[in-house]
């Protein structure tokens, strides 16, 4: 029973050691480059210095406080997106359509400066309205006599600051033929009772000097007529042709641009006429730059957001995957 023993006792440690495994150990269970490895890593350490409660580190993200946010990957882009992608679209067209009313502008400035420089012509006994646009800023004269009494003004008017009034005078011509509404010019606000503007109201036959132009046309902004209150905003030249029983022709008398001269007709309550010009805005060239220049820049912006919505997205997944 001796020798049995020592055999025993040798053999007993070796009989409860604990096996060597094949099996790699929690820590070399991960790649060293993946994130759970790093987690792993990340909890161990926390756990070893605050022997093992996670909550009392400040390090420690709670999955309660810091909760998992859901990343749509596949929907790239929103109405917003698509909101600003139409604008350069839209502001390009625009910038083309100006490109082609800066031609049809330039080529009317041009028709009626051609019209210009023609020697006027003397009004017919009888007007076609008809074709009044066809000889639209044409130079022609006429002879009568003004119907002050049956003078309108037309305001307010400003002219250099000054508030005042258009003069529309019918001019009553010979028998056989028509009475005209003539645009005789500008007056202050001062001289509108024809009492302190004597010299204003030429007397006898006339010899009148203008552009035939088309009826205006009243935009939103400007109020109605009142003829019967003796106001007037706007030439309603059709309704001051019934008012008078003239024609619906309008002609606006026109004189040599002088200053000293202005000045002496507006002291003397004379109306000053417009020059023989053409008048017509040609704001076009502006509006291609501006349409344009919204479209390029709305353009970088576009393609500026696209560029980093990927990386956002990217970035919102790896968070999540910290967490």
């Amino acid at each position: 029973m001796r020798p049995i023993f020592p055999v025993l006792q040798r053999t007993a440690p070796r009989a409860w050691q604990r096996p060597i495994s094949s099996t790699r150990s929690p820590r070399t269970a991960f790649k060293p480059d993946s994130i759970c490895a790093r987690c792993r890593r990340q909890q161990i350490q926390i756990r070893s210095i605050n022997n093992g409660q996670m909550g009392d580190d400040q390090r420690w993200l709670s999955v309660v406080d810091h909760p998992a946010k859901i990343v749509r990957t596949g929907r790239k882009h929103g109405p917003g997106l698509i909101i600003l992608a139409l604008i350069p679209i839209i502001s390009f067209a625009l910038g083309s359509w100006q490109i082609q009313r800066l031609d049809w502008k330039t080529k009317l400035i041009a028709k009626y400066e051609d019209r210009l420089v023609k020697h006027p012509l003397p009004l017919p006994p009888r007007v076609d309205p008809s074709v009044v646009s066809e000889f639209d800023y044409r130079r022609v004269y006429a002879t009568g006599r003004f119907r002050h009494d049956q003078e309108m003004l037309i305001g307010p008017r400003m002219r250099e600051g000054q508030d005042g009034f258009m003069v529309i005078t019918p001019l009553e011509r010979g028998e056989g033929e028509s009475t005209i509404l003539v645009n005789r010019g500008w007056i202050s606000k001062k001289m509108m009772d024809q009492k302190n503007r004597d010299e204003g109201l030429p007397q006898g036959e006339v010899t009148v000097e203008g552009l035939i132009r088309e009826p205006w046309k009243k935009n939103m902004f400007t109020p109605e007529n009142k003829p019967e209150d003796g106001k007037f905003y706007f030439p309603d030249v059709e309704q001051m042709a019934e008012l008078t029983g003239s024609q619906p022709v309008w002609i606006e008398q026109t004189m040599v641009p002088d200053m000293l001269e202005a000045m002496d007709r507006e002291a003397a309550g004379m109306p000053i006429g417009r020059a023989a010009e053409v008048n017509l805005k040609n704001n076009h060239s502006q509006y291609i730059f501006t349409w344009y220049g919204l479209s390029l820049a709305t353009s970088i912006m576009l393609g500026m957001i696209i560029r980093k919505r990927p990386n956002e997205v990217t970035r919102r997944i790896r968070q999540n995957r910290n967490w």
